[in-house]
């Protein structure tokens, strides 16, 4: 190739690139003021948005999404939002009743949520499963909120789990709460199951004594549990021997396939309360 046609091929590149460049200097942020800003309009914009979709909602399904906005809190608040503007479902989606099928309702933190979804699936016209309108974190929290958590009370079965963020919450104030929780769930009517904790990773950033921390506790639950004669839904034994597919590394939470199974196990366990 000549000195001539090697000049203009590099010409002709420079060129091509140039609109690219100014592009690019009109909408990535040059500093973070200008990030700041770019994110506080996106997120105006999906306040803006969501706000619009919940005006054309059902009495019934803004109610809903109000109580949604005074529990979710700064995390999963503006996830939720993002979700619905973008139109998908998710663990907290409003759920019509079927009058002819029972009411479930899942109580438990992140890993709950987390199989929320499967479960529904799993139970698509067996049962009307509703979800707590939280992560919902400690017993400490659960002794506040349960009353908003329950709602009109009118459920044929609950399904909980408290424990691991009462990993450091002291055995005997965990064993007291629980035992309280457990009490006015049953004053509802309905029948109660108890999901163990799913174990901790001994390389999780917390440190290795946490993971024997969540065996104490379920074995404090089980005694709570048989005091009160509830059901226990043991997904600490049913998930472990599938922990390296599943769980995320050194976390607490998993991967899709592990909330499908977990939502297996979950709906499993409902469906055999249910038919007793």
């Amino acid at each position: 190739m000549s000195p001539f046609h090697r000049f203009l091929l590099l010409f002709l590149s420079l060129a091509a690139a140039l609109p690219l460049a100014a592009a690019d200097k009109e909408t990535e942020p040059t500093n973070a003021e200008e990030a700041a800003a770019k994110k506080a309009a996106a997120e105006a914009k999906i306040d803006a948005d969501y706000a619009a979709l919940v005006a054309k909602l059902s009495p019934e399904e803004r109610a809903w999404e109000e109580v949604l906005q005074a529990e979710l809190g700064n995390f999963y608040l503006p996830i939720h939002k993002k979700q619905k503007v973008a139109g998908q479902s998710n663990a907290w989606d409003f759920i019509q009743d079927d009058p002819a099928l029972p009411r479930v309702l899942l109580i438990g933190d992140s890993v709950s949520r987390g199989y929320t979804q499967a479960v529904r699936k799993e139970m698509a016209g067996e049962a009307n499963v509703h979800r707590a309108p939280a992560n919902c974190g400690p017993t400490a929290t659960g002794l506040k909120k349960l009353d908003i958590w329950l709602g009109d009370g009118n459920w044929d079965l609950i399904h909980f789990n408290f424990g691991i963020h009462d990993r450091k919450t002291p055995v005997a104030d965990y064993e007291q709460r629980l035992d309280e929780i457990v009490t006015r769930l049953k004053g509802t009517g309905a029948t109660v199951v108890w999901a163990s904790s799913t174990p901790i990773p001994t390389d999780w950033k917390e440190g290795p004594e946490l993971a024997a921390a969540i065996e104490e506790r379920n074995a404090i639950a089980a005694k709570v549990m048989k005091k009160h004669g509830v059901a226990t839904d043991d997904l600490f034994t049913f998930i472990t021997p599938h922990l390296a597919e599943v769980q995320n590394p050194a976390d607490v939470h998993f991967n899709s396939e592990g909330y499908r199974l977990l939502g297996r196990q979950v709906a499993k366990s409902i469906r055999e309360e249910l038919a007793k």
